[in-house]
């Protein structure tokens, strides 16, 4: 596989192959151009991934069309980077550039090596990492400006999924009484059971005790309990009762519906539709070293050293706890670098990427995060049920994503909208 299809998030795409044509610019955003090149570079990239993703795409001139107002976009939002004052020091770079030459299983140099010969060009893809990092700045701090999720959006976000129709979130307790039909019953003995159903039914109307009525009258297995089938999940229950009383109020009665076992009258005890969908995922139990390069220790050599370790413990030279205990430069040394379960988003990014690539019991290559540099072993995985409180944050989640996409659609095309953007010649792919 080629490095460019395996850069992650931080995707840069090799230089574009085929004839070569003469660069023109063909759009200037507040005077500065956007060329012919850039856009076949992006559309190069674009066609690409949707490859890898089996995705569908317009006619090529329309996308050219679309990655070129892209490119405009990301020029007006670097150029607002640049007047507030946002940069990207070599440290970040370097730490990008560690973190995809780790994901990799290379160090910097052979990174590098690897860039030019697959005929990318290193300083571009420099640029395009600083870009591209410079730009998720500038998108954190308009969202963290202004995103706000107040727990009364939590409520109404719960809320709506309690009254939602869907039948994978209702729970339904029913009472029920079964007046049976027998299978060779004549049309006589059919209308006279039916009639006798109809009669068990108004009186339940009539708020006579239903359990009692079930007693009495009901031939299905949960009479002695009062015909109450106790609270259970929509699917659990035939369509047909889910059907007759997920649109009535608690005290309702349904029926008689008839069925090929006879007549059924239902009461709907209570109904309520789950705060939220019950959730179960994957945690892993993991621990980790940590160093953390500074003055002493340079960002290479924490890399250096922890290979050496994570080769110590492959020989059986060293245990991971031992070394956690002795060299990592967090909290959780003491414990042999154990960091405990973690649900999924409970880590930063590029640490959890690696760890999710991780099988129980191996060890990963050092991993460079905004926090350091790690080695990271997998003890275990587990699937586990989340808590109401661990799905109010999943739902804190869900509702700051709606807020943040809809912010910065509107900042994104209120900033567009202020740019002087002036098109010259349409580009050609």
């Amino acid at each position: 596989m080629r490095l460019s299809d395996q850069l992650g998030p931080l995707r840069v795409a090799p230089a574009a192959q085929g004839p070569r044509t003469v660069d023109y610019i063909v759009a200037l955003v507040n005077s500065e151009p956007v060329t012919n090149s850039e856009v076949r570079t992006r559309l190069l990239r674009v066609e690409q991934q949707a490859t890898q993703q089996g995705a569908a795409l317009p006619a090529r001139s329309e996308l050219a069309r679309q990655v070129m107002e892209q490119l405009i976009s990301e020029k007006v939002q670097l150029q607002q980077a640049g007047e507030l004052g946002l940069r990207v020091d070599e440290s970040t770079l370097a730490r990008a550039e560690q973190s995809i030459a780790s994901q990799n299983q290379l160090s910097v140099e052979e990174f590098r090596r690897r860039v030019v010969a697959e005929g990318m060009d290193l300083n571009a893809l420099r640029n395009e990492l600083r870009n591209q990092i410079l730009l998720q700045q500038l998108r954190e701090r308009e969202v963290e400006l202004r995103v706000r999720v107040s727990e009364n959006d939590i409520d109404d976000f719960v809320r709506e999924q309690k009254n939602s129709s869907d039948v994978g979130n209702l729970e339904l307790n029913l009472s029920h009484i079964l007046v049976r039909v027998p299978e060779n019953a004549t049309p006589e003995q059919v209308t006279a059971l039916q009639a006798r159903a109809q009669r068990v039914a108004e009186r339940a109307r009539q708020k006579e005790d239903f359990a009692a009525l079930a007693r009495e009258f009901s031939e299905a297995p949960e009479r002695d309990n009062g015909g109450q089938f106790g609270m259970r999940p929509a699917d659990r229950l035939p369509e047909l009762f889910v059907t007759a009383t997920r649109d009535l109020r608690a005290g309702d009665i349904a029926g008689p519906l008839r069925s090929p076992a006879g007549f059924h009258i239902l009461k709907l005890v209570e109904k309520r539709q789950a705060s939220l969908p019950d959730v179960e995922v994957t945690q892993t139990r993991a621990r980790h070293i940590l160093l953390r390069p500074g003055p002493q220790l340079s960002q290479n050599d924490a890399v250096a050293r922890l290979a050496q370790y994570r080769e110590q413990i492959a020989g059986g030279k060293a245990t991971f706890e031992a070394l956690a205990r002795e060299h990592s430069q967090d909290g959780s040394a003491s414990a042999g670098g154990d960091l405990g379960w973690a649900s999924p988003g409970q880590f930063v990014p590029e640490f959890e990427q690696a760890m999710n690539g991780l099988q129980p019991g191996a060890v990963s290559a050092p991993v460079v995060s905004r926090f350091g540099v790690h080695l990271i072993r997998v003890d275990e995985r587990r699937q586990t049920r989340l808590s109401d409180r661990e799905q109010r944050e999943i739902a804190r989640g869900l509702v700051r994503e709606q807020k943040a996409a809809a912010v910065l659609e509107t900042w994104a095309q209120d900033l567009r909208s202020r740019a002087y953007v002036e098109y010259r010649e349409a580009p050609q792919p």
